[in-house]
C-alpha cells in the first residue's frame, strides 16, 4: 500500500520539462475550456430553454444539476480507472463520448430528454477532468513548473467561463438554444488529434484489482445525498429527503471502512489525515458552492430582470473572469513567500466583499454593482483555488494522482450541485414566498409565474400590457429579495472556507 510517507516534501530539484511539456499543457487545457464553457453557456441559455421547453421549477434545476450529479458520483471511480488503465486513454474515451452526446443534447425536444442527455454527459465528463489534472501531475514533476502549470490550468477554466457567455450569447442571438451544446465538437476534435502525439500515457505502476463493490458504494454514497439536497431545496424538509441523506451517509461509511481494510484501496484514505489535503478540498467545495450560486442568479438577473441580451449579459461578466485569471497567475510568485494558511484566507476576503456588494444593492441599481461584485469575487476565487489545487496534487503520491485529482474534482462538482440546488433552491423558495400576484390573473398564468422567474416572464408577455407589467414587476421584486438573502449565505460560506484554510493549511506552505 502507498503511504503518505512517500509523499515528497520538496520537488524543486526534479527535472524540468521543455517545449513538448508545455504543448501538452495546451492540449490538456482544451477539455478544461470545454467544461467551463459548457457550465457558463448553460446558465445563460437557461432562460431560452425555459421558454422553449417549459420545464417545471424542479425540471429547471435538474437541467443544470443532472450533469454534475452523475459526474460527482463517478469521478472517484473514473480517476481510479485512469490510474489503472491509463489517464490519457480515459481522456480520449471521455472526449469522444462527450462530443457525441453534446450533439444529441442540442436537438432534445423535451425537458426530460435534455435532462437525460445531461446525465450522459456527466458519465463521459467524469473521464475528462481527473485525467487532465492527474496528467499534469505526471508531466510536471518540478514543483515550480507544476505550480505555474496548475495556475494556467485554472486560468483556462476561468477563461472558458468568460468565453462561454460571449460565444453562447452570440449563438443564442443568432440560433436556437441547442447551438450552445454543439460548441463541444470543434473543441474536442483538436484534442483527439493532438493528445496521442503530445501527451504521454501515465498510470499507476502497481494498480490494485478492480473492486466493483467499492465502485458501487462510492456512487451509492454520493447520489442519494445530492438528490436529497435537491429535494430539500425544492420541496422543503421531508421524511423522504431525510431517508436519502441517511442512506448516503451509511453507504459512505461502508465505503470508507472498505478502503481502510483493503490492501490496495480504491481511494487512499490516509491522504485525508493531511491538513493540506483535506483542508484544500473543503476550501474548493465551499468556494465553488458560492461561485456557482452567484452565477445561477446573476445570469437570470442580467437577462430577465435587467433585460440584457445574452451576449451583452456575457460581456458584463467578462471583467470578473479576467480578474479571476489574473489573480490565479499573480498568486504563484506570492505563494513562494507567503504560507498557504495566510494567503488563502486573505484571498477569500475579496470574495466575501463581492457577495456583500450584491447584498447591499437591489435589482434597481442596474449592471454596475454586479460587475464590480464579480470582479472582487473573482480575485478571491482565482487566487484561492490555484493554491488549493496545487496543495491537493502535491499531497498525493504521483502514482495516485488520478484518485487525488478525482477527489478534488468531486469536491468541485459537488460544490456545483450544492450551489445550484441549495442557493438556487433558496432563491426559488424566496421568490415563491415573496411573489404577490396581481388581481385578475388567469389561473394558468398564475401557476406558470409561480414556478420560476422565466415562467413569469413568459406569462407576462402573453397578458395585456397593464396586467403583464404588474405581474413582471412583482416577479422581479420577489426575485430580488431572494438574491439578497442568497448573497448573505454565499458570504457566510466563503467566510467558513477562509476559517478552514487558516486552521488546516498550516502544513501546506508552498516551498
Amino acid at each position: 500500500m502507498t503511504s503518505t510517507a512517500s509523499i515528497p516534501t520538496a520537488e524543486t530539484d526534479a527535472p524540468r520539462v521543455g517545449v513538448r511539456g508545455w504543448l501538452a499543457l495546451v492540449v490538456l487545457m482544451l477539455p478544461v475550456l470545454l467544461v467551463s464553457v459548457d457550465n457558463t453557456v448553460l446558465s445563460f441559455a437557461l432562460p431560452e430553454i425555459s421558454i422553449a421547453l417549459a420545464p417545471t421549477g424542479a425540471e429547471q434545476l435538474w437541467i443544470i444539476d443532472a450533469y454534475p450529479l452523475v459526474l460527482a458520483g463517478l469521478l472517484v471511480t473514473m480517476g481510479t480507472l485512469g490510474d489503472r488503465f491509463g489517464r490519457r486513454r480515459m481522456l480520449l474515451i471521455g472526449a469522444t463520448g462527450f462530443a457525441a452526446v453534446s450533439a444529441l443534447a442540442a436537438f432534445a425536444p423535451t425537458a426530460g430528454l435534455l435532462i437525460a442527455a445531461r446525465a450522459l454527459l456527466g458519465f463521459f465528463g467524469a473521464m475528462l477532468m481527473p485525467s487532465t489534472l492527474s496528467l499534469l501531475r505526471s508531466i510536471f514533476r518540478n514543483r515550480d513548473q507544476r505550480r505555474m502549470a496548475i495556475a494556467v490550468w485554472a486560468s483556462a477554466f476561468s477563461a472558458g467561463s468568460a468565453l462561454g457567455p460571449i460565444v453562447g450569447g452570440f449563438l443564442l442571438e443568432h440560433f436556437s438554444w441547442g447551438s450552445v451544446f454543439l460548441v463541444a465538437v470543434p473543441v474536442l476534435i483538436p484534442l483527439l488529434i493532438a493528445a496521442p502525439l503530445l501527451v504521454p500515457e501515465s498510470r499507476d505502476p502497481t494498480p490494485g484489482r478492480i473492486d466493483p463493490v467499492s465502485i458501487a458504494l462510492s456512487m451509492a454514497a454520493m447520489i442519494p445525498v445530492v438528490y436529497a439536497i435537491k429535494a430539500l431545496a425544492v420541496d422543503g424538509p421531508t421524511a423522504a429527503a431525510g431517508g436519502w441523506i441517511l442512506l448516503g451517509l451509511a453507504m459512505g461509511t461502508l465505503f470508507v471502512r472498505r478502503q481502510l481494510r483493503a490492501e490496495v484501496p480504491m481511494l487512499e484514505m490516509s491522504l485525508f489525515r493531511r491538513g493540506s489535503f483535506s483542508g484544500a478540498i473543503l476550501v474548493n467545495l465551499l468556494s465553488v458552492v458560492a461561485l456557482v450560486g452567484f452565477l445561477y442568479f446573476v445570469s437570470q438577473h442580467l437577462q430577465l430582470v435587467l433585460g440584457l441580451l445574452p451576449m451583452t449579459a456575457g460581456f458584463a461578466l467578462v471583467p470578473g473572469m479576467v480578474a479571476m485569471i489574473i489573480a490565479g497567475l499573480t498568486v504563484v510568485p506570492i505563494s513562494r513567500r507567503v504560507p498557504a494558511h495566510v494567503l488563502v484566507p486573505g484571498a477569500l476576503v475579496f470574495s466575501v466583499a463581492g457577495y456583500l456588494i450584491v447584498a447591499a444593492t437591489n435589482h434597481e441599481h442596474g449592471v454596475a454593482p454586479l460587475i464590480i461584485a464579480f470582479v472582487v469575487l473573482g480575485v478571491g476565487i482565482g487566487a484561492a483555488e490555484t493554491i488549493s489545487n496545487e496543495l491537493i496534487l502535491s499531497s498525493a503520491p504521483a502514482e495516485k494522482a488520478g484518485a487525488a485529482s478525482a477527489v478534488s474534482e468531486t469536491a468541485y462538482e459537488l460544490g456545483a450541485v450544492l450551489g445550484t440546488a441549495v442557493l438556487g433552491g433558496i432563491i426559488t423558495a424566496f421568490y415563491r414566498g415573496a411573489l404577490a400576484l396581481p388581481d385578475g390573473l388567469p389561473a394558468d398564468a398564475a401557476t406558470t409565474a409561480s414556478e420560476t422567474l422565466a415562467g413569469a416572464y413568459t406569462a407576462a408577455d402573453a397578458l395585456p400590457a397593464d396586467l403583464g407589467d404588474a405581474l413582471w414587476n412583482a416577479a422581479a421584486a420577489a426575485f430580488g429579495s431572494g438574491v439578497t438573502v442568497t448573497s448573505l449565505i454565499g458570504a457566510g460560506l466563503v467566510i467558513a472556507a477562509g476559517v478552514i484554510a487558516a486552521v488546516t493549511l498550516r502544513s501546506g506552505r508552498v516551498h
